[in-house]
């Protein structure tokens, strides 16, 4: 027979070691005052956290991709009114300015409505959840899965594939997707996919294999591309944020040969040439003629 004093310790062990694995309490988020939270996963379920901290970009901060800002923030604009709208995946090489981007849609309109939840990849199971977390809320949610790609073996694509058009698994009306990857159909290519390639009446059509690999990305109804940057318009590039950079620290910028010259051999050392590149160098060239008058 155990003592009740026994009987007491023994429950307040099982109580302890229960509530580590329930999620722990968190206020309902107040999306009037919060424009962005994150999924967090705790034990065997999770909760969306607030996001307060935003990255205060603008769209006008975001330059050499005016094409790509056109496309999707006419794409979030139709979304916001509640016209129809597309899915979206961004893809390209790294460092072009794909989630940024949306950083910058989100700060130019969430006082219109727009919401941003962000959810990494090994979290998509939980997509039933958030949508059920936010199903009456009245604002506009995208879901942003940011560096989002797979590997062989993984099956949490088919969950976003059923959110993205599903008959029974599908997103709320007012829940959208975008997508940023490195990865044009998410998934890795292989030259054995080719093999599986045959002729049907002269024409050539694709394997079973492949037709897996390309049905994720065909879901999403707008593809923006980011591609590197010709030397041309990286030192465009690298002029503006110069000049913008030297502005805001009211000091005349320093434009003459040797900007370019440092500014193509800071790309050779990077291996890149793109935004996120010509916006590291310019910080490094106008900190420096700051550092010399300081």
């Amino acid at each position: 027979m155990f003592s009740d004093d026994n009987l007491k310790s023994q429950l307040q062990r099982v109580l302890a070691s229960v509530e580590q694995l329930l999620p722990k309490a968190v206020d309902p988020i107040d999306w009037r005052q919060s424009w962005a939270a994150s999924w967090r996963r705790y034990s065997f379920a999770g909760y969306l956290e607030a996001v307060h901290d935003l990255d205060p970009v603008v769209l006008d901060d975001l330059l050499g991709i005016d094409k790509q800002k056109k496309i999707l923030e006419e794409n979030t604009r139709q979304f916001i009114q509640g016209y129809p709208a597309n899915n979206v995946l961004l893809w390209g090489t790294r460092g072009t300015g794909k989630s940024t981007l949306v950083r910058a849609l989100l700060n130019a309109y969430a006082q219109k409505g727009l919401r941003v939840i962000q959810v990494d990849k090994d979290d998509l199971v939980y997509l039933a959840d958030i949508f059920a977390a936010i199903k009456v809320e009245p604002y506009r949610f995208i879901i942003l899965c940011d560096d989002l790609s797979f590997e062989a073996g993984e099956t949490s694509y088919k969950v976003l594939k059923s959110a993205l058009d599903g008959a029974v698994y599908a997103a709320p009306e007012h829940v959208r997707f975008y997508v940023t990857s490195n990865r044009r159909h998410l998934l890795p290519e292989y030259a054995t996919d080719n093999l599986g390639f045959k002729m049907v009446n002269n024409e050539l059509h694709a394997g079973e294999g492949v037709e897996e690999k390309t049905s994720l990305a065909d879901r999403f109804g707008l593809w923006v591309p980011f591609h590197i940057f010709s030397q041309d318009q990286y030192l465009e590039l690298v002029h503006q944020l110069v000049f913008k950079l030297s502005r805001e620290h009211q000091i005349e910028p320093l434009v003459n040969d040797g900007l370019d010259d440092a500014a193509v051999k800071w790309s050779y050392d990077k291996s890149k040439r793109c935004g996120r590149t010509a916006l590291q160098f310019s910080r490094y060239w106008v900190g420096q003629q700051l550092l010399k008058r300081s």
